[in-house]
């Protein structure tokens, strides 16, 4: 069968992967886009492109008829779903077929049995997994029940998608309702399914996954293993393979228990067998998903297999025999890694923040040419609140697992994200951490290091001569004395530093506290410079993302700097911590409290949504509500007052 034209039912990343994979075949591409999308990058390159709603996931990238009449409208001969959205959702992979199309990915009936989480560990035979409850009650009475049976702590989950929605780990009973309620609402909202389930805790495991590939003869291998296990918010960010802790009869017991849930539900296509293992490599049985995974790449390196391609071919009838190379079939495929792979996944997002979601205008974007950048952005682009803010996955290899490690660590250090909060720094600091470094992981690493989440580092002095240099080039000074010193004053982490930059001839003569450096611009394209600072050599990019508010990127990273006025100007009201400030842009999804009512510190009093994940407005004092500015639905914009507490013991204000 050939396939000439394939519409991507996704966005960003995925899409431009997809369609990129597609011209090298020789596929023409249809672009689906939202309001929010209509510039993006995947609508840029793909073939065409075609509306198909408003910027709410809901009404565009969800829509099942939407995306299927732009499919009709443009005769596409298949469909492929990407991930995330309707990716493993069986009603689209059942509307693809029956208005003859294909669809790339597995069968809707196998999807059926392994999107539900719950129904998937019920039928699977000889397959080990972690003990909870499974069953179809919903009921609140039963999920406590059930959990006090099981014994706390204990995860909820969502039993559709994954991405770490509708997940919550649960310490002790009295936040089990709370959990049940907020999860049920972000699972509603990301998969369009709000049913749930609880598992036992494996204290301390790996997070291992095998990626499965199946044909339409019924052929099924395992292309090898991926360690996942750091994370946050029961999301990937660093991802791996081959996994280090893995033995050759650990690797083949996965790979055996894998292949066999593919061959139990008839699986083609590319899937992905999640499992947990212990310290005893004991091994347990989490998941499956139905689709392609964010992590793909790594496994496409160390197999050298381009796993689109495959998913494509498989989609129109090839066999795996015929896509394995010439000394290997089906029967006698065994995983030998041509190389250690890792990737790191990089999230508008600020981890000194609680990981809370950065939105925005890219006032630039740039990757080094050594490494594989996956990405859907541009600079130019906008970060919004409507969709998960991973912009973007820096993978490199190496012939072992530090080499792969030190270049990824110097690829991020040379990645330039300007205009939105990201967590480029942190990736770093996980990276090159001693515990990581040695291969000492666990999905609870960043639980037992959350000192890896502050941004410690000193602030370069180039990073506030390169700055001063561009504020000076075009502010025109007016002063009696033409060769006296400008002074500049800038504002960074709330310490202030003053910069005097004086002409002497070819060179600058610049002050910086009691330091005084000679400083030379040798190169000087707009956002990219070369600065020679006492004889030191450095390459410099800056730009001003907003007025006065200045991104500064050198060898240590980015720098934001805030140049501060000689006028007097009006402080803007600091969002300190538990304040009842709006952190982000979002919806309000629930208040729960009402004006008069008496709270308690720490009590939750209005939850926002903001890129498919729920934030928590907490009192951060014992006190009474007063006026509450918002009701369920509103939308809010960041640093905007959401309600006011006063305080009990002086009557005082938070707001």
């Amino acid at each position: 069968m050939l396939l000439n034209k394939i519409l991507i039912a996704n966005r960003g990343e995925i899409a431009c992967r997809v369609i990129r994979t597609c011209q090298e075949m020789g596929i023409a591409t249809v672009a689906i886009y939202s309001e929010a999308d209509k510039n993006a990058q995947h609508v840029q390159i793909a073939d065409e492109a075609v509306y198909v709603g408003k910027s709410p996931a809901s009404e565009s990238y969800l829509n099942i008829d939407a995306v299927i009449e732009a499919a009709l409208r443009t005769s596409a001969d298949a469909v492929h779903p990407g991930y995330g959205f309707l990716a493993e959702n069986p009603l689209f992979a059942y509307a693809v077929v029956s208005n003859d199309m294909t669809f790339i990915g597995p069968s809707p009936s196998a999807m059926e049995v392994m999107g539900n989480k719950r129904t998937a560990k019920m039928i699977l035979q000889d397959v080990p997994y972690v003990s909870g409850y499974f069953e179809d009650d919903q009921s609140d009475k039963t999920f406590v029940m059930e959990a006090e049976a099981i014994g706390f702590p204990i995860m909820v989950k969502a039993t559709a998608g994954g991405g770490g929605k509708g997940m919550r780990i649960i310490a002790q009973p009295e936040d089990l309702l709370p959990a049940l309620e907020s999860c049920r609402r972000e699972a509603q909202q990301a998969f369009g399914d709000n049913n749930l389930m609880l598992e036992k805790i494996i204290p301390y495991p790996h997070h291992i996954e095998v990626q499965l590939f199946g044909d339409l003869e019924g052929n099924v291998i395992a292309l090898g293993e991926r360690e996942c296990s750091i994370q946050r918010r029961y999301q990937k960010i660093i991802e791996e393979s081959p996994s280090g802790m893995m033995t050759p009869e650990l690797r083949q017991q996965l790979c055996d228990t894998a292949v066999s849930i593919g061959r139990q539900i008839g699986y083609y296509g590319a899937g992905t067998v999640e499992f947990l293992v212990d310290n005893d490599n004991n091994y347990y049985f989490m998941e499956m998903n139905a689709r392609l995974q964010v992590e793909h790449p790594v496994t496409e390196m160390v197999t050298g297999f381009d796993l689109v391609r495959w998913q494509v071919e498989v989609a129109r009838g090839v066999t795996l025999n015929d896509l394995l190379p010439d000394d290997m079939t089906t029967e006698n495929y065994v995983f030998d890694p041509l190389c250690h792979a890792i990737e790191a996944r990089v999230y508008a997002e600020d981890p000194t923040n609680q990981f809370l979601p950065s939105i925005g205008k890219i006032a630039h974007w740039s990757t080094p040419e050594f490494v594989r950048a996956d990405t859907g952005i541009q600079s130019g682009d906008e970060i919004t609140t409507y969709y998960d803010p991973m912009v973007a996955k820096i993978i490199t290899y190496g012939t072992t697992r530090l080499e792969a490690i030190r270049r990824l660590d110097y690829g991020l250090s040379k990645v330039q994200l300007f205009g939105v909060r990201n967590n480029i720094a942190f990736l770093r600091r996980v990276l090159m951490h001693t515990d990581h470094l040695g291969g000492i992981i666990h999905t609870g690493f960043l639980d037992e290091y959350t000192e890896l989440m502050e941004n410690n580092v000193d602030l370069p002095p180039v990073a506030l001569i390169a700055t001063a240099l561009c504020k000076q080039s075009y502010t025109h000074h007016w002063r009696n004395n033409p060769n006296s010193a400008v002074m500049h004053t800038f504002i960074h982490n709330e310490l202030t530093y003053e910069v005097a930059v004086k002409a002497l001839h070819d060179i600058l003569s610049i002050q910086i506290g009691e330091h005084t450096y000679e400083v030379e611009l040798v190169v000087d394209d707009g956002i990219h410079k070369v600065i020679v600072v006492d004889g030191h050599r450095q390459r410099i990019s800056v730009i001003e993302v907003a007025t006065d508010e200045w991104w500064v990127h050198s060898d240590v990273g980015t720098t934001i700097l805030y140049w501060k006025s000689p006028l007097p100007s009006t402080n803007r009201q600091p969002n300190v911590e538990g304040s009842l400030i709006a952190p982000m842009p979002g919806q309000v999804l629930k208040v729960a409290v009402k004006t008069g009512e008496t709270v308690k510190q720490g009590e939750a009093l209005m939850i926002l949504e903001a890129m498919k994940m729920e934030h928590q407005i907490v009192a951060p004092v014992d006190g009474t509500v007063g006026e509450i500015f918002f009701v369920e639905g509103d939308s809010v914009q960041q640093d905007m007052v959401l309600l006011e507490i006063h305080q009990n013991k002086d009557d005082s204000s938070f707001m």
